[in-house]
């Protein structure tokens, strides 16, 4: 009863244990709805009709009352294709289903619209009552007949009525989220994209950043940095700086490997170079400046490394090429491990 007063910005009260929920002063609520199954009672349209019933069906104190899934609402969708998208996502995969969905959309203006969905746990019998969350299942042996338990009974086990709880729903209703709001946003003629899965998953070579939150957002929109902002603006940084090298050592080696494989390939490399760098002359002073450092900055890379010829290029940049993945793989341990203790 207090998280769906919460979420729907209402004062309810607990018929269970008499305590009232008020949070009718809560802003940033923009929309409350109610969906139901075809068999469920039309009582349950009223929020506190259903809670109240969920709440007075369980008898245990360490019962579960409802699931919560949120979700975050693009803002590049209005607030009408918006709640069309929260619409159809509930309808399809909760629904119709058989559970009762309680939602609401919270905005602040802040830049993170999203919307909490509660859903009830327990089946509702097609006669409107609620339904078992488990059955008693007798363990058979190999002849389909009942194992005695040794004390006059029978071995048994329980198993729930419903496949709600599985641990796969987690995976296939982030995925369907992102299936549904994609074609939102198409549909809208919109060119953004989103993937329930993790950059290493969709074969991403880059570090993911942190999630902001709401007082984060709203102290960088304010010009505050904070520890959030500065570690994304960090990982930006990295994110950009890995690009551009492997992008540089990809077309160095496929240049080198060309090269290893021409007559000259085998020549001195800086009389190679240098005839390169004769045939593309800068012609302005600033130009000419930067083409020395350049070319000085070679010369110590080479020299350093041993390398004079080609195919010794080659060899070095397909190293780094290595290198490179490596330190990527070292990257990714080190996010795991930051990510662990995080939590």
């Amino acid at each position: 009863m207090a998280a769906a007063a919460y979420r729907s910005g209402e004062k309810l009260v607990n018929e269970w244990d008499g305590m009232t929920h008020d949070y009718t002063r809560k802003g940033g609520i923009v929309h409350t709805e109610i969906m139901l199954p075809s068999h469920a009672p039309p009582s349950f349209t009223d929020r506190s009709t259903l809670w109240n019933s969920v709440e007075q069906i369980e008898k245990s104190a360490t019962s579960q009352l409802a699931r919560e899934i949120e979700v975050a609402l693009p803002v590049e969708l209005s607030r009408a294709e918006q709640l069309a998208l929260v619409r159809s996502f509930v309808k399809d995969n909760f629904v119709d289903a058989g559970m009762c969905a309680d939602f609401a959309i919270h905005d602040k203006g802040t830049g993170n619209p999203h919307a909490h969905i509660m859903l009830t746990i327990r089946p509702i019998r097609e006669d409107g009552k609620w339904g078992a969350k488990c059955r008693k299942v007798y363990d058979l042996d190999s002849q389909g007949q009942r194992i005695p338990d040794g004390k006059g009974g029978w071995k048994s086990h329980r198993e729930d009525t419903t496949d709600w709880n599985q641990r796969g729903n987690a995976e296939k209703w982030r995925a369907a989220w992102a299936a549904y709001t994609n074609r939102a946003l198409e549909a809208a003629g919109r060119p953004e994209r989103i993937d329930h899965r993790s950059y290493k998953r969709q074969g991403v070579d880059k570090i993911p950043t942190v999630h902001m939150g709401p007082a984060a957002s709203q102290m960088e929109r304010r010009g505050i940095a904070t520890e959030k902002g500065n570690i994304n603006r960090e990982i930006a940084a990295d994110n950009k700086l890995l690009k551009e090298i492997k992008a540089r050592i990809t077309r160095l080696y496929n240049w080198c490997k060309e090269q290893s494989t021409q007559p000259q390939g085998r020549e001195s490399i800086m009389d190679f170079l240098f005839q390169a760098r004769q045939n593309t002359a800068p012609a302005s002073q600033y130009a000419k400046v930067k083409s020395l450092k350049e070319n000085v900055a070679l010369f110590n890379f080479l020299q350093a490394n041993g390398i004079s010829s080609v195919p010794e290029l080659y060899e070095k940049v397909s190293a780094m090429n290595s290198g490179y993945y490596d330190l990527r793989g070292k990257i990714v341990k080190a996010e795991h491990r930051l990510s662990v203790l995080d939590e």
